[in-house]
């Protein structure tokens, strides 16, 4: 049903991130114990060498740059969750809250391939022509593993796919994939109801039928990291966390959630355009 309180060519009635989140984890899958207990060391595409020491509800970090890789030392501690997606796959969120607020992480963790693959959201100073929240990708190779099968990879996959998604009893939003670095999503029940945009998206293959979705909205200071499990396309999953500004525009907001997904259609593209 459509909020008629919000005026939709009016952005400044939009709902913020901090509005969305009651009720929004209705369908968040339970929270995994995989990683309690267990020192995690990868070193990432750039080089540098990142260690995680997890335990039942935090996570203690440092950060070791490689050669060329400008950021600094850097070590801390944090609160996180952690999902199961698939045997040996497990998704972890946690929010530099403390020492670098304006930064979360999203850290994948195949044990089975003994790779990784860390998306850093950052929020950023206000710039004309990008969103506020940027994504960049990292991969890994997590030590005293053996690595097998490819790296995480941008893909193509999803593209012609039109998902509807339901986050619990009062939210549901429908994804269209358009291109590789746009969807169209459209707000069904929740706050938002009624609203839709085309946004800014990059997906990658995490294994067959298993995709890092990542979305930076333009419209508001927020974005989203999501595992979207399409194996089975009769019953999808999504794991995910939202990231951005509260309503004041000052404060950072962090949160997950989950999805059950059902594929509404599917369109095949002439592929000689």
């Amino acid at each position: 049903m459509t909020n008629n309180s919000i005026d939709f060519s009016d952005t400044r009635t939009w709902p913020p991130l901090d509005r969305l989140v009651p009720g929004f984890d209705g369908n968040k899958a339970v929270r995994s114990s995989s990683v309690a207990g267990r020192d995690i060391v990868f070193t990432n595409s750039q080089g540098s060498r990142v260690s995680h020491r997890f335990g039942t509800t935090t996570v203690e970090w440092s950060y070791e740059p490689g050669p060329g890789d400008p950021h600094p030392v850097m070590s801390g501690k944090d609160d996180y969750e952690a999902f199961d997606v698939a045997e040996g796959l497990v998704y972890t969120q946690f929010h530099h809250r403390d020492n670098v607020p304006n930064t979360a992480v999203s850290l994948v963790l195949d044990f089975e391939h003994g790779r990784s693959l860390a998306i850093v959201s950052t929020i950023g100073d206000p710039a004309e022509g990008r969103t506020r929240v940027q994504h960049n990708f990292l991969q890994g190779r997590i030590e005293g593993l053996a690595t097998r099968g490819p790296e995480p990879a941008p893909t193509t996959a999803l593209l012609g796919r039109r998902v509807q998604w339901t986050y619990s009893d009062e939210h549901s939003y429908e994804h269209v994939y358009l291109g590789p670095h746009s969807y169209t999503w459209h707000c069904l029940a929740g706050p938002a109801a009624g609203l839709a945009d085309t946004d800014e998206c990059t997906t990658y293959e995490l294994r067959p039928g298993i995709y890092v979705f990542a979305s930076r909205e333009k419209v508001l200071p927020f974005a989203a990291v999501t595992i979207a499990d399409h194996r089975d396309i009769t019953s999808l999953r999504s794991y995910g966390a939202l990231f951005g500004l509260d309503e004041t525009g000052e404060l950072p907001t962090h949160f997950t959630f989950g999805a059950v997904g059902e594929l509404v259609s599917h369109t095949v593209r002439n592929t000689t355009f």
